[in-house]
């Protein structure tokens, strides 16, 4: 079946309009179909931005910053610190936001508390766009990660050319060479990987990568949400944890929306977090994070938030 689409409207920031799948588009979104379509994005972007011109742009850009020290607690105070998410839809929500200014909502972010900014920049299944990191760092001053399907190295230097100060690298993606030359490339470019794991067939083999090939520029993501299914359990990470030595540089993402969950997480030694849809769904994204942050600092458990106030 082929695939329709619509257009969406020029966005008020100046931004190339992004394609949307039509409702009546049936074609199941998995891993394997989102990798396969941006193998084809990522060989068309070569041809339209060649190597030599990232490579002079990169020269250009302000250094990055410290994503790793933003979020890691060196000193063991086990205080959480939240990676606020901007994204505008997602396969297993579909429409999340539609009164969508990434801007704004890292702006409030940062008010409300925000240790850093993850920005999606997949436009077809995630509504993001590359364009949107700078413009985020041009108006705050926490770091940026660029949260994306990568299968090439062109794709870093992309984003360090945007912007970016971190990288997204999803184990189930890549195999264990091309993690490490892409680990290897984002240190030499100065920026932070995040490597994402949800087997834990994958985390018994990357675990003893993380801080490879410097301390100091590498996270380990543990994604709550099955890549396949799109189901997610908390739990996930309290299962994983256990076989995580080096806890202070665990992220545990997906699934979290209330205190209960961040303090659950504490307890078990997970003292960073990624959070994007419970916030993005909320009227007042900075509200809810505000909420979250000061409960987590008080150990304090909030209820759900109230479905009402979701737009």
């Amino acid at each position: 079946m082929m695939m329709k689409t619509r257009w969406l409207r020029r966005p008020a920031n100046g931004l190339p309009p992004m394609t949307e799948p039509s409702p009546d588009n049936q074609d199941a979104t998995t891993l394997d179909t989102i990798v396969a379509r941006k193998r084809v994005e990522v060989a068309k972007a070569k041809e339209m931005t060649p190597m030599t011109t990232l490579e002079a742009r990169v020269a250009q850009v302000d250094p990055p910053r410290n994503f790793f020290a933003a979020v890691v607690d060196e000193l063991g105070r086990s205080e959480t610190r939240i990676i606020a998410e901007i994204k505008r839809k997602s396969p297993s929500a579909g429409l999340i936001r539609d009164d969508f200014d990434p801007v704004a909502i890292a702006t409030q972010y940062e008010k409300a508390g925000a240790a850093a900014i993850s920005c999606l920049t997949d436009e077809q299944h995630f509504g993001g766009h590359l364009g949107y990191i700078q413009q985020i760092k041009d108006q705050v001053r926490l770091p940026v990660l660029r949260k994306d399907f990568i299968v090439d190295e062109y794709q870093i230097w992309e984003a360090r050319a945007a912007g970016a100060d971190a990288v997204l690298l999803i184990a189930e993606v890549l195999n264990e060479a091309e993690l490490l030359d892409m680990m290897i490339l984002i240190q030499r470019l100065g920026m932070t990987s995040l490597v994402e794991v949800h087997d834990m067939e994958n985390l018994l083999k990357v675990r003893r990568h993380i801080g490879f090939p410097h301390a100091g520029y590498s996270l380990l993501g543990i994604n709550n949400r099955n890549l396949r299914s799109m189901q997610t359990d908390l739990s996930h990470s309290f299962r994983m944890a256990e076989v995580v030595e080096n806890r202070r540089v665990l992220v545990s993402e997906s699934g979290i929306s209330t205190v209960d969950d961040l303090l659950r997480l504490r307890a078990h030694g997970i003292n960073i977090v990624l959070i994007g849809e419970s916030l993005m769904k909320q009227g007042d994204p900075g509200a809810a994070l505000k909420s979250l942050v000061e409960g987590a600092r008080n150990g304090r458990a909030n209820p759900k938030p109230d479905p009402e106030s979701e737009t």
